[in-house]
């Protein structure tokens, strides 16, 4: 029986709760897809499985809720062997073994192909990052050209992203950061206005722009929106759509006094079937072409999986966590 190294979770704990071992590699059955992970981002929802926050984990569980790489074996004929493909959610990395190995075995349907000469870390940032952004423009707010955009937590890799799709939208985009050292970041995605969050982003927005924003992106989480409500024109739209702060609940909720008269609140948490293989292949193409850009941060080795969370917990990241289950000739592009 072949074997593969993966990361394990035996059960919630600190970074060292993350060990790397050899498992056997998952033999998929008709219906299930066994792609070779060339690379694989780092999400939040996996600290929260670190953490024991998140429900529905079931241990010991190799993370991770998205990957990237090729078809190895596909009983069902859905996918040819060699086919590039990405994969994320559907209880990736909780009800069954996810991304954070040399071999990830999934349902063929959250399974998406596309074709691309991109290098594989590029690659690995963009499947959930994309997903989300993509879902929460879209089912979550339905914004349109010529409106404006806040993103709260803008340089968060789906924030960045979201700034990305946005401008090729024509939207005007407003975002966040707690760092001037950021700043330069969301100006290269193309932020029109970047503001310091000092917690009192609504007065910055009113400011900025007079009556709010048309749209709001929540990324931060329960402790920002009210204010990001506040940010929010009246018949505006904010979507909850990320939890950076770690918490995701409103206690003693009561809409009347909580929403500002007239702002609409919605949420996307969203799946594969919500990025259609034309939207990734089309955001792929305008990444070679120079047209978009995917905001990669750090790229580690497996071996190294404790130094990436510890970045990723510490929200030291500069983008897009990446890491690499096999050694790749591969270096930063210029």
């Amino acid at each position: 029986m072949a074997r593969m190294r993966a990361v394990v979770l035996s059960g919630p704990g600190d970074l060292k709760a993350l060990q790397i071992k050899e498992l056997l590699v998952p033999e998929p059955e008709p219906g299930h897809v066994l792609i070779a992970v060339k690379a694989f981002g780092l999400n939040r929802s996996e600290l929260h499985t670190r953490l024991g926050l998140a429900d529905g984990v079931t241990f010991p569980r190799v993370p991770g809720i998205e990957a990237t790489g090729v078809v190895a074996v596909c009983p069902g004929g859905e996918f040819a062997p060699g086919q590039q493909v990405v994969t994320m959610m559907g209880g990736m990395g909780r009800t069954f073994d996810g991304g954070y190995a040399e071999y990830t075995c999934v349902p063929a349907a959250q399974v998406i192909p596309f074709t691309s000469d991109l290098d594989w870390p590029t690659l690995g940032a963009v499947p959930e990052m994309l997903q989300t952004a993509y879902g929460a423009l879209t089912d979550g707010l339905d914004v349109q050209a010529g409106q404006t955009l806040l993103i709260r937590g803008g340089t968060s890799s789906v924030g960045l992203a979201a700034a990305v799709l946005a401008k090729a939208r024509g939207l005007t985009v407003v975002a966040t950061t707690r760092t001037g050292a950021k700043i330069a970041r969301l100006r290269a995605v193309g932020v029109d206005h970047v503001l310091i969050d000092d917690g009192e982003v609504a007065r910055q927005v009113h400011d900025t722009l007079g009556d709010g924003v048309d749209a709001a992106l929540e990324l931060v989480g329960t402790p920002t929106l009210p204010d990001t409500l506040r940010a929010t024109r009246r018949h505006g739209v904010v979507c909850f759509a990320g939890m950076l702060s770690n918490e995701w609940t409103v206690p003693d909720f009561y809409p009347i006094d909580y929403l500002p008269r007239g702002v609409r609140l919605t949420a996307y948490g969203g799946d594969a079937t919500d990025l259609p293989a034309d939207v990734l292949q089309g955001f792929l193409d305008d990444v070679a072409a120079g047209r978009a850009s995917v905001p990669l941060g750090q790229v580690f080795p497996i071996e190294r999986i404790r130094d990436a969370h510890s970045i990723m917990e510490a929200d030291r990241a500069t983008g897009k966590i990446v890491v690499l289950p096999r050694p790749l000739r591969w270096r930063p592009r210029r």
